[in-house]
Parts: C-alpha cells; sequence; structure tokens
C-alpha cells in the first residue's frame, strides 16, 4: 500500500483556484489520476476538452458542469461523469467549492483555440 499525502509542492494554483495532486503515476499509481480542486466562489475554469473520462466528486459547495453546451449543477453527494474528449467549462457556485477529481492515467487537455495537448502536472 502506498500513501500520499497532499504537499504544497504538488500542487497548482490558477486564476480560478487550487489542485492539488494526489495518486498518479508519478505517486506510485499505475492507472488512476486523482487530486484535489478548491475553488473560490463565482471562479470559473477554462473552456477545454480532457482526452480521458473523469469523475468530479463535489465536497463542499457547488460546481455548475456545462458539457458541449449542456450545465448541470452539482453538489456534494453526488458525482458529475465526463466523457472523454466532451468540451467542458467548470463554475463553481455562490460558496467556495471543492471536489475530488479522478480519471485513468494519461490523460492530456486541450483548449479550443489550441489543438496542441497540455499534460497535467496533478496527474503525473
Amino acid at each position: 500500500m502506498i500513501v500520499v499525502t497532499e504537499s504544497e509542492s504538488r500542487t497548482t494554483r490558477t486564476p480560478s483556484g487550487a489542485v492539488s495532486g494526489l495518486a498518479a503515476p508519478s505517486q506510485g499509481s499505475a492507472e488512476l489520476a486523482t487530486w484535489r480542486v478548491r475553488m473560490a466562489p463565482d471562479a470559473a475554469g477554462p473552456v477545454h476538452a480532457i482526452d480521458r473520462e473523469q469523475v468530479w466528486m463535489p465536497l463542499a459547495g457547488s460546481f455548475a458542469v456545462t458539457v458541449d453546451g449542456r450545465t448541470r449543477v452539482v453538489g456534494a453527494g453526488q458525482a458529475a461523469i465526463l466523457p472523454a474528449g466532451v468540451v467542458r467549462q467548470i463554475r463553481s457556485g455562490a460558496e467556495p467549492a471543492e471536489a475530488l477529481v479522478c480519471m485513468p492515467v494519461g490523460g492530456t487537455a486541450t483548449v479550443p483555440d489550441s489543438p496542441e495537448p497540455r499534460e497535467l502536472p496533478w496527474a503525473r
């Protein structure tokens, strides 16, 4: 068994919040990557697509998740399953929001203006 402790060195800060890497290949996980997302109230992540299925599990607050133009709000006790390759945007609600996210290893992101895939540092 491997136990991973959240650390500042594996936390990426963005304009919309903080992403803290937990399980990933660099941390000993062969198949799954997991991380914790924290967003300030009314924050918005970028419009993007991920080439792997993701599961978002809110722990606190709520997230408005827009996939292919359709928005659903998810909160604690729910899970949002985002298919691979769909264009999405995640926004937090009026309160701070926190979620655990999981996906198969090896995922990359793309944004509409740039076809170049971007690695997800918290998932490596």
